[in-house]
Formats: structure tokens, sequence, C-alpha cells
């Protein structure tokens, strides 16, 4: 199988590229190296790599060329970022979607893999999150990735081209690099392993749902079979407190920095948890990660200094 993946040097990109390629299909990637790192494809030399946008409909065309799956992973991503950059959000998120499903019409694809997110479901009325939750998005970018959804599923209904969205909840890993934009376990590893105070936002009783990149690179492949379409859930089906998560990451490092406390953030839901079993239904989903695994062998990747940011290395951004 031929396969495209945009942003694919980044963090899930580059995890899903590897597992592509375990299974013996073709990649190209097409990235804009904005928050995806060359190093990760070095790995993988038979990549064809483009350096592009998204919104570049040029880069696009010759990235999506010969495709027959596109796993559109490309996405300005954070509720902070989105505040603070709601029109590059916007234009990324939207606009940038709107480009790949464009292109992927028009170059014969039969099927686009999109990302989409939990943000877009804003604060629970319910747990667990069911795929018909109501939507009402809390951010920008919540805002921005249900627009993309939308747009996505509303393409599979007007072409000849299916489509299935994966709303990523928590999702952790290796090649998850420290930025002050991103998810709590980068920054909270980060700040462990560089001996500063671990801050908690709020009170440290929000649930969160975290699910290990694997399952999420497994999920997109399985995903991209004939006949699956629609949206659904990518979790791992369990929740954890935040006061929780950094007890079990200070464990896994062997050190014992400070945790302080601040204000909680704008946009942040209190609690978290999916119901994954659409998923499975649709196309055998089933985290295989549990967290205290996860989270070892990521704080053991962060302590090598992977991407200059580890022990005694300095921030990449």
């Amino acid at each position: 199988m031929y396969t495209l993946v945009t942003g694919g040097a980044g963090f899930i990109g580059s995890n899903l590229v590897r597992l592509l390629l375990e299974k013996g299909h073709q990649v190209t990637v097409l990235d804009n190296l904005l928050s995806g790192y060359r190093e990760n494809l070095m790995p993988f030399p038979v990549v064809h790599f483009i350096e592009g946008d998204i919104r570049d409909e040029a880069a696009v065309s010759r990235a999506i060329d010969g495709a027959e799956v596109v796993f559109h992973l490309a996405a300005s991503v954070g509720n902070t970022r989105s505040i603070e950059h709601p029109f590059e959000d916007a234009e990324i998120n939207m606009l940038g979607t709107l480009r790949i499903l464009e292109a992927a019409r028009h170059n014969g694809v039969r099927k686009v893999v999109n990302t989409s997110s939990a943000g877009i479901f804003g604060e629970l009325k319910y747990l667990p999150i069911k795929e018909d939750h109501p939507v009402e998005p809390d951010s920008p970018y919540g805002a921005s990735k249900l627009g993309a959804e939308k747009l996505a599923l509303a393409y599979g209904k007007l072409y000849d081209l299916e489509v299935v969205c994966l709303r990523y909840f928590n999702v952790y890993g290796v090649n998850q690099r420290y930025d002050a934009y991103g998810n709590a376990i980068p920054i909270f590893a980060h700040r462990i392993l560089h001996n500063m105070p671990v801050i908690i936002f709020g009170d440290g009783e929000q649930t969160r749902d975290f699910v290990n990149v694997k399952d999420v690179a497994l999920a997109n492949l399985n995903a991209a079979a004939p006949g699956v379409s629609g949206a659904f859930n990518v979790a791992s089906g369990t929740t954890i407190t935040i006061n929780a998560l950094v007890r079990m990451m200070i464990e896994a490092s062997g050190l014992q920095p400070a945790i302080e406390y601040g204000p909680p953030r704008p946009g942040d839901v209190r609690h978290s948890k999916a119901d994954i079993s659409a998923a499975h239904a649709a196309f055998g989903y089933q985290p295989t990660v549990d967290l205290p695994e996860g989270l070892q062998e990521y704080m053991d990747w962060m302590k090598m200094g992977v991407g200059g940011w580890g022990v005694g290395g300095g921030e990449s951004d």
C-alpha cells in the first residue's frame, strides 16, 4: 500500500511511519518541520520526505501523487497555542485539512484517515465519552479540529472517498519532545529530569485518559482498512488524576523534584475518559500498552537526551 503521512516527522506521525514500514507499506511524508524533526525520520531512509506545508497546493499535490491512503496528522496542536495564535490555528487545522481533502478527491485516493481530537467535546456532560457526546469546544483549537472533522466527514459523503476521523485523547510516548504549549507528560518529564519544580495547574485532581502512541499508530493502520468510516475515539478507556500521574513519573525517573501548584488553565476540562467500544467493534482497536509500562519507556527515552533536551540538554523549542 502506498501511503502519505502528513506531519510524519512529528511525534505521532513518526511512530506511524515506523509501523507502516514494518508492515511493508511505502511511505511519503509531508512536513514543514515547524514542530516535526528530521531526526525522527533518520532511521527510515526509504521514506520519501517532502518538506512542505499542507496549506501549499503545489507541495500537497506532489506529496499525494499515487497515494492510496492519506494519514492526515499535520496540525497546529494545543489549547494554549490556539488561544495565543487563533488565526494560525484555524488556517492550519481547517484550511490545511481542506487542501488535503481536495487533493485526495482529485488524485484518486481511496481513503483519508483524519486526525481529530477529544478537544472537540469541551466540558463533559457525562463519562465515559461516547462518539455522540455533545460537541461544545472551549478553545479555538477544539473548534478548529471540530470544523476539520466535519469537513472530512462531509467529503466522505459527497465524493468517492472513504473518510475516517480518529479522536485522539491524551497521547504520549517516544518522540514526544518538550514544548511549552504541549501535553502534560513531556512538560512534567522535562522539569523532573532537569531538577525543576513540577507545576500542576489546579488542584491536580482533574483526570485524563492517556493513550500510548504505539496504540494510536496501530489504530491508524487498522482504520485504513476498506469499509471503515465515521468518527471514533482513540484512547485507553481508563483515567488517572494528574497528581497520580506525576507521582508515577517521578517514580519512573528515580528522582525527587518538588511539586508546586498554579491556577487552573483556561480551556482545560475537569475530567476526561473515553468509551472506546465503537473503535473496537469497527476495526478491532484494543490498547496494549499500560500507563506504568509506557511511562517507564518514555522516561528512559528522555534520559538519553534524545533531541537535545533530555538530561544535561537544553530546550529544543
